[in-house]
């Protein structure tokens, strides 16, 4: 075997090469075609090789690609950062540019801070999130993130502010009826602030619906606005992380949208440039900004490539392109149809306990009995099994953790907007099949 020289996730894992993408399909060297029905990593919503985002690539680079925040700004920096907050709820947002999610959640935390920093406040530092919760993978935003096995390396280094219960009705953490509860995992929060102090928390953080550690868990109705309603009356700032849910993923721009909040911080990436290019965003509200302004002057962050020319005019093409093929409209009927025969195809595989999520961000959970809820055991590996499972048939899904502090198994399905009623049919066959013979695997018969 010859040497490697690119660290990839897995150091001794053979890795097919990709030659191009079309479509909601990508192919390899060897001509096998993968149906992308994870849009890489819940990215690339508008799919593969879109000759207008090439075009839009080709004529920001004859203009000019690079130059440095501290010296200049840029047309299609300035212009994606009115767009962005005409688009945002409430329509009165500033964007910090970045170059990944974790980066943009990261950012997102340290304006919080600043924030009350400016009004003589700095008490007020810790930013807190959920138990269930997976917000980057840079240091801060690892605190922030209740990810158990993405946190465990690295636990000397991290502040633990996962403190708050997730609104995970599936599994209850309260042990409460999610019909009588009364938003207990809401309350919680308002538990944390009593035993903390309002007057030590800066802002509190959520994923609208939950990713990569929980499987596409979406609140009960009411959650978001009682969540709304603890943090205005605390003074503490409600920090919104769309990286993964945002721009049309669940069928509204935001997802914040499905339950009338307004966030006063946003986190966006992923499907902010469609996978195009390295964009993320960190929106903040004028009422945010604004002892800033009128203070330092300065946001305390800061990359090379924040508000490069180049990637803004990448995701302004995006955008152009989402509302020029109505694509927020297209995710979220074709949600509702992949939703509906996903769950059809589950309904007879005792080993699928759940099917959830909006618009085209769907969760599946496994379990060993569905009666119980009872989780296989990590040492079956079952997530694994059923994602290699499914990339041997030409499927691409994405893995998600359990909900059972870190441990149990569910995947994300999440294709692009783009994807056709046939191609979703297809999908789910293949996603079918692929559940059958793992579950005949680890259950026998």
């Amino acid at each position: 075997m010859k040497r490697e020289h690119l660290i990839k996730p897995l150091l001794n894992h053979h890795y097919p090469t990709i030659q191009y993408g079309k479509g909601v399909f990508l192919y390899d060297d060897q001509g096998n075609a993968y149906l992308d029905a994870s849009s890489g990593a819940v990215t690339a919503g508008i799919g593969h090789g879109v000759q207008e985002i090439a075009d839009a690539m080709q004529e920001q680079a004859s203009k000019v690609s690079f130059v440095y925040r501290s010296q200049f700004t840029s047309e299609p920096a300035e212009a994606l950062a009115k767009r962005l907050s005409d688009l945002a709820p409430g329509h009165d947002y500033w964007s910090f540019f970045v170059n990944s999610g974790s980066e943009a959640t990261e950012t997102a935390m340290k304006i919080a801070i600043q924030h009350w920093q400016e009004q003589g406040r700095p008490s007020k530092y810790k930013v807190l999130s959920r138990r269930m919760s997976y917000h980057g993978i840079t240091l801060g935003a690892l605190s922030m993130s209740g990810h158990f096995t993405r946190r465990r390396r690295f636990i000397p280094l991290l502040e633990e502010f996962p403190l708050v219960a997730p609104p995970y009705c599936y599994r209850c953490p309260l042990q409460h009826d999610p019909a009588t509860c009364g938003l207990a995992c809401a309350n919680d929060l308002e538990t944390a602030i009593r035993r903390i102090g309002a007057e030590h928390i800066a802002a509190f953080i959520v994923e609208p619906i939950i990713g990569a550690a929980g499987g596409a868990v979406v609140p009960p109705d009411g959650y978001y606005e009682r969540i709304m309603e603890i943090c205005r009356r605390h003074e503490i700032l409600f920090i919104a992380d769309e990286v993964m849910t945002g721009i049309a993923r669940t069928g509204t721009m935001f997802a914040m949208e499905h339950w009338g909040v307004e966030p006063d911080i946003i986190a966006l990436g992923k499907g902010l440039s469609a996978g195009y290019t390295p964009m993320a965003a960190t929106l903040a509200k004028d009422h945010v900004i604004e002892p800033i302004l009128n203070g330092s002057k300065l946001v305390m962050s800061g990359h090379t490539y924040s508000a490069n020319p180049q990637s803004a005019a990448v995701a302004l093409a995006v955008l152009d392109y989402i509302e020029n093929e109505q694509l927020v409209k297209a995710a979220e009927v074709k949600g509702r149809y992949l939703k509906t025969v996903l769950e059809a195809m589950a309904f007879p595989l005792e080993i699928v306990g759940d099917v959830r999520g909006k618009g085209l961000l769907i969760g599946l959970e496994f379990v060993s009995n569905r009666k119980t809820k009872e989780i296989f055991p990590v040492s079956t590996a079952l997530t694994t099994k059923v994602v290699d499972r499914a990339f041997d048939k030409g499927l691409l899904i994405y893995p998600a953790a359990g909900g059972v502090d870190g441990a149990g198994d569910a995947v994300i399905i999440a294709p692009p907007f783009t994807i056709s009623v046939e191609e979703i049919d297809l999908l789910v066959k293949l996603l079918g099949e692929a559940i059958t013979e793992v579950s005949q695997e680890v259950l026998g018969g």
